[in-house]
């Protein structure tokens, strides 16, 4: 039963606390990683050649808040309407 235990909280309470399953997180999670290394290689290539990339920075931070703060609102929802336990 331990072993469950363990499995659950490091596979399936966080995503079940923001209304997802693993594999809806997981792929959430990497878009959300791949955006950030895209803005940030662009910082990287803007402060080399600042006529580069002048806006991407900040451009991927305000798309990606905005992601997240939906994201957040959606979790609460879903902790409010749908809650159990195994």
């Amino acid at each position: 039963m331990r072993a469950l235990s363990v499995v659950d909280t490091v596979f399936a309470r966080h995503p079940r606390a923001v209304g997802e399953s693993y594999l809806d997180h997981a792929r959430t999670a990497t878009g959300f990683g791949l955006a950030m290394l895209g803005g940030g290689l662009a910082c990287i290539i803007h402060a080399a050649v600042p006529a580069l990339f002048t806006t991407t920075g900040s451009d991927t931070i305000r798309r990606l808040h905005a992601r997240m703060s939906g994201r957040a609102k959606q979790g609460a929802a879903a902790r409010e309407c749908f809650c159990y336990e195994i």
